[in-house]
């Protein structure tokens, strides 16, 4: 593994978009997110510490889901889930009670929902009423007592789920706004105030600005609760904090605390208008904390904020001004511990990694994009949307003195040695001194924009990368490339070169670690499925950095390995934008798109810091101007005299409140002593009327007693006269009372017997009814089996047929439509005579059902009965209570049948109404199947349409194909035809070359003449010839092109005449395969609708013979232990029949429910399935017994 190491030193930024993101861990500590980090700061001590991301964990999930899980966070186990919304509205908050763990509250949009964990489920505990409002924030007030703040500025005070008290805000504008401005303005040099911070707001802010920009409505982004009342947000830069009313749960406003407005803002109106995302109030409540969007936390000490009642309070920082958007720039100086960082918010920040603390800060009005420290740390370029500025670093100004025209620059670096700074125009990069100010050269080559420069140690070479995926290397003597790597697949974002100025390392988009030198590539190494973003490598050549664009920091032992030898540590929430190491390898500094700055300490493995030796400490010096001293100078002189003057008007102030106080004194000294001479009088007066008081107390005291004691003598001889009459009576009573016994235990013997009788009857009756039954049932499944048999094998013939068709489809094409379309009229035909037998059907059904209902009617009757009978076993269970303990055994087997015929009824009934929802249920699912039909066979049109244009394009790809061909063809016969009179015209040259030489012999020059003709002349014949070649070429090129033009056409029109008839034939083929399909089904329903008539019929059969019986179920109760067995047990036979005719019509109904499975394409509706016949008769078995 890599012996480097990086510990995280200290964090300088907020991370965005995290709800409640700040929280007090004791008195001094608070905790808040930075980066991958949870960061805690101690507030007087100015100590970080990060510790990486109790028992119970809320998630809340985005729309559609919408689920809250509430997680066991110790063992990773999920407790509950449970869906808070199922219209797609937004949940802004979840929260625990922080009395109860078990309750939760959940608002949201048109939401506001509490629910308790028991049982291991989350359960509603409230209904919302009322019309919805869009909750943005809650807080516990108490058990059951949460405060909720809306968009549109109400707050109400719920209690367990009822809203108790609301009341709305109204924004009101400060009239003394401006009066304060120039108050602090006038004692900005009395009063050492904290620099202030507006950063850009982000989009999201301003578009949520915009649209509520109303004074009538602020919006309540957040609540905190404490001992008095509660503090909420009140639209922009605005805290109210309200306090209860006493006995009452009624809240009034009692203060207001404002954002201060930021006087070095470039738009100071508009730097308070920040919205307050989060609030916390310290343990003991001394202090209030607060986060608002534009990643800036602020605190106020409620202890001074009572002292200065009357005005609104404002706000201070907590720490120092922070970025509030992704930081571009980074860079570090030689002389001085100072970091300076610039953002996309408008803003450049000086920051000391040593005291860790914010040195400067100033906002422009354009973005700054890339920044540069001087090596003395004195001086720092910034490029900025419009221009490059070069500036000073003073003691309190970052002052520019020097302005480019370089528009865009996103980097810009100052040499080693200082003499030099660089700065990127779009591909060119400039290169200025530092002495005279001037551009010394334009470095051009790169075709992409420039991500990166670096100087080398001595200052000679410059390194870039780009875009275009390439890595050159610039002299400045000559600016020229001295050496170059292009690889245009990659497209770099960082590049860093060796202290020895050998190796370049470069990273980009392709995943890799490039070692570069001599213009080629070393070697790459894997970045392991991330991308890295920026790479920096120690004064040392010993470690090296990269940056990730997941946020992650790797640190690797230079050389590098090819396996993975490095370690990842978790920094950023956002790709890493820049890094960078100070002059003496001590810290690693990163930022990143999440605003955040890091300072890293480096150690080796061993934990020994990887140090360089300092020849010289950190310079101490700054920059001031000398305007700036004498205007200080000047003031402290005023400040000097106006300092003698209070001293002075103070003095006279107290002396004369000193006289004012004395003379006080000695007046306050006479009142009191007279007060105390008359004090005295009034307490002798009062001594010798409580003497009196207690003389007569005694007295009336002794006669009480007296006549106590008489009055207690008489009550006890009357209550020994009447304990006796008592006691002959309860000897009586007992007498009866044993009598009494042994007849009710005679009668109960009795009842036994009479009852064992019945239930050994009624078993053997029912097991052999359930025997049969059993039967019937598995000769039905056996039926069922067979069918499902034969629709298989039904189904296969008609598939085989298919294939057969298919294959002679292109020979009997048009006879076979004929008998198509004729079969297709005969079952249109025979599927209506089906569909009005079905109706009928349906009716005679409806008919049932009606009777079914006159059947309940009776059973309501005989429960009636057994009600009464119910009475009367629960007079004689009240009867015999107190007697024995067997009696109440019996009486409690009778209350447990009847809780079991309870349940049985309350089952059927549940059964009843499931049966009705399949019903209800089974037409919507047939009508969604045929919109999903109709929907595919519109896609199989789609497709068919795409698989057309696609043969289209083939053919005019082979067309181009072949005329390119043709082209080529002829452009190499012209190219052969041009050298051909080339060479001819040179040899021409040469023969006439040659006759000049017998210019003097007129004989041998016409003799040479005429050969000249002889030869040539038949030469520019065939050329001739050659030229009406290749006008017959052309001739022939045109005839081919507009024969393959012909022959295209009729392709398409046959490929369209082929498309065109199949889906005709598929159509068709469709549409045969639904009708043999719905003819079984209506031939399986006819089946099945006999089979109920039939049931109905012999069940009309059984109620008609149990009629007359009727007349006996109105026997009085005080006449029920006198009727004999044999008639309870006609009743019980009675109902039996009953529950034998439910039970038959539950499992036809059950039989019709597989019947509807069965059928091709039905999916069952619901996972609900019904208890099976045998189990509900086992339970009507136990509850007869």
């Amino acid at each position: 593994m890599s012996t480097v190491v990086a510990l995280s030193q200290h964090a300088f930024g907020l991370r965005p978009h995290v709800t409640n993101n700040i929280c007090f861990f004791d008195e001094q500590i608070i905790i808040f997110p930075s980066g991958n980090y949870c960061v805690k700061y101690n507030i007087d001590q100015k100590w970080q510490k990060f510790i990486p991301d109790s028992k119970y964990l809320l998630t809340q999930t985005s729309p559609p889901e919408s689920n809250l899980v509430y997680w066991l966070w110790e063992k990773q186990k999920v407790m509950a889930i449970v869906r808070t919304d199922s219209q797609n509205n937004t949940v802004y908050q979840v929260s625990f009670s922080p009395h109860d763990n078990t309750q939760v509250c959940v608002t949201g949009s048109g939401m506001f929902k509490l629910l308790r964990f028991a049982e291991g489920t989350l359960k509603h505990t409230n209904f919302q009423r009322g019309e919805p409002q869009n909750y943005l924030a809650h807080a516990w007030v108490s058990d059951d007592k949460i405060i909720v703040g809306t968009d549109t500025g109400r707050l109400f005070l719920f209690e367990s789920g009822d809203l108790r008290w609301e009341t709305s805000i109204m924004v009101q504008e400060s009239v003394s706004e401006t009066k304060n401005l120039e108050v602090i303005q006038e004692s900005e040099s009395l009063i050492d105030f904290p620099p202030l911070s507006s950063p850009a707001p982000s989009y999201e802010q301003v578009m949520i600005t915009a649209s509520h920009s109303q004074l009538a409505m602020p919006q309540v982004f957040a609540i905190a609760v404490y001992s008095k009342g509660f503090a909420c947000s009140a639209g922009p830069g605005r805290v109210l904090l309200f306090e209860k009313i006493e006995d009452k749960d009624v809240y009034h406003e009692t203060r207001e605390i404002r954002i201060p407005v930021d006087l070095q803002s470039n738009d100071s109106s508009q730097s308070d208008k920040q919205d307050i995302l989060c609030l916390c109030f310290s343990p003991s409540e001394e202090m209030l904390i607060a986060s608002t969007s534009k990643n800036q936390l602020y605190s106020i000490t409620m202890s001074l904020m009572e002292i200065s009642k009357g005005e609104p309070a404002h706000f201070d920082y907590l720490m120092y001004p922070l970025h509030s958007a992704s930081i571009t720039g980074l860079a570090t100086c030689i002389r001085k511990p100072l970091i300076a960082t610039c953002s996309l918010d408008r803003s450049v920040r000086i920051w000391n990694y040593e005291s860790n603390s914010l040195e400067l800060y100033k906002e422009y009005q354009e973005e700054a994009y890339a920044v540069s420290l001087h090596p003395s740390g004195h001086f720092i370029v910034v490029g900025f949307a419009d221009k490059l500025c070069l500036m000073n670093l003073l003691i309190d100004d970052i002052r520019p003195f020097k302005e480019y025209s370089v528009r865009g620059c996103r980097e810009c670096a100052f040499s080693n040695g200082g003499h030099l700074f660089a700065a990127v125009n779009g591909n060119v990069i400039h290169v200025f001194t530092t002495t005279s100010l001037e551009n010394i050269s334009n470095l051009k080559g790169h075709t992409g924009k420039i991500r990166s420069i670096v100087w080398n140690a001595d200052d000679s070479r410059l390194i870039s990368c780009g875009t275009d995926g390439a890595v050159y290397e610039w002299s400045l003597s000559s600016g020229k490339r001295e050496t170059e790597c292009v690889l245009k697949s990659c497209s770099y974002n960082c590049v860093t070169i060796s202290p020895d100025a050998k190796i370049i390392f470069a990273v980009g988009s392709d995943h890799t670690l490039k070692e570069i030198a001599d213009s080629s590539i070393l070697r790459e190494i894997s970045a392991f499925d991330v991308f890295y973003t920026a790479i920096v490598i120690s004064h040392s050549g010993r470690m090296l950095f990269v940056g990730t664009s997941v946020g992650t920091i790797r640190a690797m032992k230079y050389p590098l390995a090819v396996q993975k030898e490095f370690n990842d540590y978790q920094a950023h929430a956002g790709p890493v934008t820049k890094m960078s190491l100070t002059f003496d390898d001590q810290f690693l500094l990163t930022v990143s798109e999440d605003g955040c700055l890091f300072t890293w300490r480096v150690f080796d493995k061993d934990g020994r810091g990887i140090k360089r030796e300092r020849e010289v400490g950190f310079a101490e010096e700054v920059l001031v101007t000398k305007t700036d001293m004498e205007e200080k100078a000047q003031i402290m002189l005023e400040l000097k005299t106006r300092v003698e003057e209070l001293k002075m008007e103070n003095e006279y102030q107290l002396r004369l409140k000193d006289m004012n106080y004395s003379e006080k004194i000695k007046e306050l000294a006479d009142k009191f002593m007279q007060e105390m001479e008359s004090l005295k009088t009034k307490n002798q007066v009062l001594k010798t009327e409580k003497e009196k008081q207690d003389v007569s107390h005694r007295e009336r005291m002794d006669e009480l007693l007296d006549k106590q004691s008489r009055e207690l003598q008489d009550m006890e001889c009357c209550n020994n006269q009447k304990l006796l009459l008592e006691y002959e009576k309860y000897q009586e009573l007992q007498l009866k009372s044993q009598r009494m016994q042994e007849e009710y235990e005679k009668q109960l013997r009795d009842n036994d017997e009479t009852k064992s009788q019945a239930l050994e009857e009624l078993t053997e009756f029912y097991e052999a009814k359930l025997q049969e039954k059993t039967n019937l049932l598995e000769e039905a499944q056996e039926d069922v089996r067979q069918q499902l048999r034969e629709f298989e094998e039904t189904k296969k013939q008609i598939e085989e047929d298919e294939d057969r068709e298919i294959q002679d489809i292109k020979t009997k094409y048009e006879k076979k439509l004929r008998d198509e379309k004729e079969s297709n009229l005969r079952l249109k035909g025979e599927t209506g005579i089906m569909r009005k037998k079905f109706s009928s059907l349906q009716k005679e059904i409806e008919e049932r059902a009606n009777d079914i209902e006159v059947l309940k009617g009776e059973q309501v009757k005989l429960q009636a009965v057994i009600k009464s009978l119910e009475k009367d076993i629960l007079s004689l269970k009240r009867e015999i209570q107190e007697r024995d303990e067997t009696i109440q055994d019996k009486e409690k087997r009778i209350y447990d049948l009847k809780k079991k015929n309870q349940e049985l009824e309350k089952f059927k009934f549940v059964l009843d109404y499931k049966i009705k929802e399949l019903k209800k249920q089974i037409e919507p699912r047939e009508k969604e199947i045929k919109v999903m039909k109709e929907q595919i066979q519109e896609m199989e049109a789609e497709l068919e349409r795409f698989h057309k244009q696609n043969s289209q394009l083939e053919l005019n790809i082979t067309e181009l194909w072949q005329k390119l061909r043709a082209t080529d063809q002829e452009m190499r016969r012209e190219r052969q035809k041009e050298r051909d009179l080339e060479a001819l015209v040179k040899r021409f040259k040469t023969d006439l070359h040659n006759c000049v030489a017998y210019i003097q012999e007129p004989r041998q020059l016409k003799e040479k003449v005429r050969g000249l003709f002889e030869k040539y002349v038949q030469r520019a014949d065939m050329v001739e010839i050659a030229g009406l070649n290749t006008d017959l070429q052309q001739e022939y090129a045109r005839q081919r092109e507009h024969l393959e033009r012909n022959l295209a056409t009729l392709k398409k029109k046959v490929v369209k005449e082929s498309e065109l008839h199949r889906t005709d034939y598929v159509r068709i083929m469709q549409e045969n395969v639904s009708l043999i399909k719905e003819i079984n089904e209506l031939r399986r329903e006819l089946k099945l609708t006999r089979s109920q008539v039939y049931d109905l019929k012999a069940a009309l059969k059984v109620t008609k013979k149990g009629q007359p019986q009727e007349g006996s179920e109105t026997v009085s109760s005080t006449n029920m232990l006198g009727i004999t067995p044999a008639m309870r047990l006609n009743e019980q036979e009675e109902t039996g029949r009953i529950i034998e005719m439910q039970r038959l019509e539950i499992q036809r109904l059950r039989d019709q429910i597989q019947e509807q499975e069965q059928v091709p394409g039905f999916h069952p509706i619901t996972g609900i399935r019904l208890p099976s016949l045998l189990e509900s008769e086992e339970d009507f078995e136990v509850q007869i017994k």
